[in-house]
């Protein structure tokens, strides 16, 4: 069997992963560029400096795709790029690209100082501006020009046209971590005024690209952005919050969330609009479909008339929903911001979750309608970044409890557990809570790569990884799950954020002694897949 027709096949990537020219051409600085040179926060003191140099090689890797069939390319937009300040004229907001976007509460809103809180210098950045010392590392560049940048948006369009000349669909993410270290030191997420600052960014963004480009990702996983870069300051700019303060910037990155959809749809009405979340979810083991549901139902091969889904004859447990939505308490689940609901909820239903064990919880009282209003504008699609899940397994009394791994579980390079099942009840988990159309706009898996004898990289595990999850993820397809498309994590390997280039998720090997592109054995057997539209799966 095949996927549908109009199934959206393609590979991803993001700005500060790739793109490498940090200090070029009028660029401003962001967060990452300031952390990475923080001794310490990355492996071997990596930085994304160079990164895959893909601002110098963009006509390289375009055409490796138009090789290898991919008709789909998710990037990034980085924001200091185009506007170097982080804003549109320099102002402190509702610039001239677009509406007015309101003041907003003063129990959300942090004032304009300049400095932001992280104590000792390896609390968080220093606060200091552009081109302060951090440690004993310099980041270079004076004070950030306010508005555009003409060589920043010259070299997106050059990427965009460069797609659409090779038949490749642009798919552009507005926010992937990056956020312009200028306003940073105004705030950040925690001031309300970088929301309106990104609604301004993401009106120009539309309006230089309509008829170019037609699908736009909000934000890429704020649960990573706002969690592990200010909860556990794993990631820039590395803090370590409060939970109040923490929920503001959540709040905010919400805020700035809905007012670009809103920019965007007033731009170009004719724009998808979507946005990508990641977070816990639960599935059942194969084994226990067969034990908990009709094991014929359940049996594989899969194919049209073997559905075990929606209109199937295996439920969803509701232990399964349990899992999925629902915090742990605190002592159990420090990580408590990795989850779905606090994003999607607020997005697609309009409120935050009911979910009490939450630290979260107690500030949700406060939030004016008129928020949950602009968060909740309605957009087209949710996007799943999916890697792994637990599983849940039936007990004697007909209860769930979360599955056992055994010893030697199959696991990733970066000891990632294998569980392609929740690429199956991931999307549908999903659909049933919230009725939106599914894009997974990330899975993969890291791999050990490298250049054998034969000067070839092959990669069979990440074959195998490929090959369960999208038998999963089709047999979603076929048991009526609106899963309308899937983006690979990621093009080419790349700059894993404080793995620094440790890891290697890509299809595409970088060798960085000399930035040489070679496609793996997986990027062959993934273009026989768009070829087929899964017919080989």
């Amino acid at each position: 069997m095949r996927f549908s027709d109009n199934f959206v096949w393609g590979a991803a990537s993001a700005a500060y992963q790739i793109e490498g020219g940090a200090f070029e051409d009028g660029k401003g600085l962001s967060i990452w560029d300031q952390f990475s040179h923080i001794p310490g926060k990355t492996f071997n003191g990596h930085t994304g400096d160079t990164a895959c140099d893909a601002y110098h090689r963009a006509e390289e890797d375009l055409d490796l795709m138009q090789k290898l069939g991919i008709r789909n390319y998710r990037f990034s937009l980085s924001w200091p790029r185009i506007f170097p300040d982080g804003t549109v004229n320099g102002t402190g907001g509702s610039g001239s690209c677009s509406g007015s976007y309101g003041a907003g509460p003063d129990c959300l809103r942090a004032e304009n100082t300049g400095t932001v809180p992280g104590g000792s210098p390896d609390a968080g950045l220093n606060s200091a501006r552009c081109g302060g010392r951090t440690g004993q590392r310099t980041v270079p560049g004076g004070s950030p020009a306010a508005g555009l940048n003409p060589a920043g948006i010259a070299y997106y369009d050059r990427l965009v046209d460069g797609c659409l000349a090779r038949g490749i669909t642009p798919w552009v993410t507005l926010y992937h971590w990056d956020l312009p270290l200028s306003l940073y030191h105004r705030g950040g997420w925690m001031n309300r005024g970088t929301a309106e600052h990104f609604a301004e960014y993401a009106a120009c963004v539309a309006a230089h690209f309509k008829g170019r480009v037609t699908h736009y990702i909000t934000i890429n996983e704020p649960q990573c952005a706002i969690g592990m870069g200010m909860e556990n300051g794993l990631h820039a700019p590395g803090l370590h919050l409060d939970h109040g303060t923490l929920f503001r910037c959540w709040h905010n990155l919400l805020l700035a969330h809905g007012l670009a959809a809103r920019a965007i749809r007033e731009a170009d009405p004719s724009a998808e609009i979507g946005a990508s979340s990641t977070g816990a979810l639960a599935y059942l083991p194969e084994q226990e479909e067969s034990r908990y549901g009709k094991a014929a139902a359940a049996a594989r091969p899969m194919d049209a008339d073997n559905s075990s889904g929606p209109g199937g004859s295996i439920e969803t447990p509701e232990a399964l929903r349990t899992a999925s939505f629902r915090s742990l308490p605190l002592s159990q689940n420090p990580g408590y911001y990795f989850n779905h609901q606090w994003f999607f909820d607020p997005v697609f239903l309009g409120h935050y979750p009911d979910d009490p064990e939450s630290p979260w919880a107690p500030f949700t009282g406060s939030i004016p309608k008129e928020d949950l209003e602009i968060i909740s504008t309605p957009i087209d699609f949710a996007g799943l970044n999916i890697y792994n899940g637990h599983g849940m397994v039936q007990d004697e009394a007909g209860g769930f409890h979360p599955e056992e791994k055994y010893p030697g579980y199959p696991r990733t390079a970066l000891k990632w557990p294998v569980t392609p099942e929740v690429l199956y009840w991931g999307p549908r988990l999903i659909y049933e809570r919230y009725g939106k159309p599914v894009y997974i706009t990330e899975n993969g898996q890291s791999c050990n790569d490298r250049i054998f004898l034969d000067g070839c990289v092959h990669d069979p595990d990440r074959i195998d990884f490929l090959h369960r999850y999208l038998r999963e993820l089709k047999r979603a397809c076929l048991d009526g799950i609106p899963v309308q498309g899937y983006f690979h994590w990621s093009l080419t390997d790349n700059f894993e954020w404080h793995s620094g280039y440790d890891d290697r998720f890509g299809l595409i090997y970088i060798d960085y002694r000399n930035l040489r592109r070679i496609p793996k054995d997986s990027a062959v057997w993934y273009a026989e897949v768009i070829r087929t539209n899964g017919e080989n799966i």
